[in-house]
């Protein structure tokens, strides 16, 4: 779709930001006073207001028509109304489940996460994901303004599926069904389900301020996936595959991957692949706090398996950088954050690989969204007002009201 298709729906996102963030920043405001303080016209912002009161992120708490005199519309005084709705994300991710909630004005009012077992089953995922919900609930947060629930899952080949590839398609269709029971039991509504990494492509997105620019988005963690927006728009790809880096071959002759392939990328830059090669060198590392560690320690055996792993996956980027010729790659997860060696590495390789090819080069960049970006991707996706995702599978572009249960929904 052509920039001045895409310009009014992202112009849309921006004003309404800018409206929230200065009623946030300010208090209570005239329309007059907020007008000025945002930049907009007087007509922008009464179709901002009017929506934001609809949907009840902002309320009318005064107005002037007792003491006003002649004609015309009585002044109002606009403040937010957060108490008004909700929103939670949850991301049911390899090795961690992690929750976040906001409220009608876009802040965030809680995020936890615990870890879980990589091939924890599904009852216990789904349970710990509930038990954060009610520790939260416990601690003074209502659930009485829910308007929507995103979880986001594992992709594909997930040893969360099943670690008997034949048998995952089966499972996950289970575990989805289950997610989406116990979402439904606990609030009685029924949830949007993704891929937990494309979500987090989402978040990231939008966290960048230019949702319109190409971007592809990695995340490094237990396991490796991604997602890739192309032309203002998040893909999702004919099966649903798009972003699945992890499952690239880079050694022919390499690890058995869970997806039954040998090599694959994440049977080399995925955390516990790079601790595994250590433990080949004789370097034991028991977890991602010990690689902290030995990384702030500059060891070298540490720093030789993640320049291999980064090569390796500034190889897989550098062909995708030559096939959708993207402003930004974003590499988030536990490695970029915690060895900035890796993240030189992936954008050195890249660099080398591209740099012949005028305008091919990328900036390559670490996330700033953080391990819950599968869950702030899930909320985005609920809110429905970016055209990230017009067009995307699912109904995610349609209208914003909630779908209770026993109501007619689009999944």
């Amino acid at each position: 779709m052509s920039t001045a298709q895409e310009g009014p729906r992202l112009v849309r996102w921006r004003h309404e930001e800018q409206v929230l963030s200065a009623l946030r920043s300010r208090g209570a405001m005239r329309r007059a006073e907020l007008a000025s303080a945002v930049g907009l016209s007087r007509t922008t912002l009464s179709e901002i207001v009017t929506d934001l009161i609809h949907r009840g992120a902002v309320r009318i708490v005064d107005t002037d028509a007792v003491d006003r005199r002649g004609s015309g519309r009585p002044a109002e005084l606009l403040s937010l109304d957060p108490r008004a709705g909700q929103f939670l994300g949850i991301d049911l991710a390899h090795a961690a489940v992690h929750v976040a909630i906001i409220d009608a004005s876009h802040e965030v009012i809680a995020e936890r996460q615990r870890p879980i077992a990589s091939d924890a089953p599904w009852r216990d995922r789904i349970a710990t994901a509930l038990r954060i919900i009610d520790d939260i609930e416990a601690e003074g947060t209502r659930f009485d303004a829910l308007q929507g629930v995103g979880v986001g899952l594992p992709g594909s080949h997930s040893s969360a599926w099943s670690i008997d590839h034949p048998r995952a398609r089966r499972n996950s269709d289970e575990a989805r069904e289950a997610v989406r029971r116990e979402i439904e039991r606990r609030f009685g509504l029924t949830p949007m389900l993704d891929v937990n990494t494309r979500l987090a492509a989402l978040a990231q997105a939008v966290h960048s301020g230019e949702p319109e620019k190409e971007l592809i988005y990695l995340r490094v963690a237990d396991g490796i996936g991604g997602g890739v927006v192309v032309g203002g728009r998040l893909i999702h790809g004919a099966a649903g595959l798009a972003g699945e880096f992890g499952h690239v071959t880079v050694r022919r002759d390499g690890r058995r991957c869970r997806c039954g392939k040998r090599g694959c990328l994440e049977t080399v830059a995925s955390v516990p692949a790079v601790l595994e090669s250590c433990r080949e060198r004789g370097l034991d590392l028991a977890g991602p706090e010990d690689l902290g560690r030995a990384a702030d320690c500059a060891d070298p055996v540490l720093e030789e398996v993640l320049r291999e792993s980064g090569t390796a996956v500034g190889h897989v980027l550098a062909t995708t950088v030559l096939a959708l010729n993207p402003t930004d790659i974003v590499v988030g997860g536990v490695l970029p954050r915690i060895a900035p060696v890796f993240l030189d590495q992936v954008s050195s390789t890249i660099t080398f690989e591209v740099h012949p090819i005028d305008g091919a080069r990328p900036r390559v960049r670490s996330s700033e969204v953080t391990d819950s970006g599968g869950a702030m991707g899930a909320i985005v996706a609920l809110l429905h007002r970016t055209s990230l995702l017009a067009d995307y599978p699912g109904g995610l572009d349609g209208p914003s009201s909630p779908t209770r249960e026993g109501d007619h929904h689009v999944r």
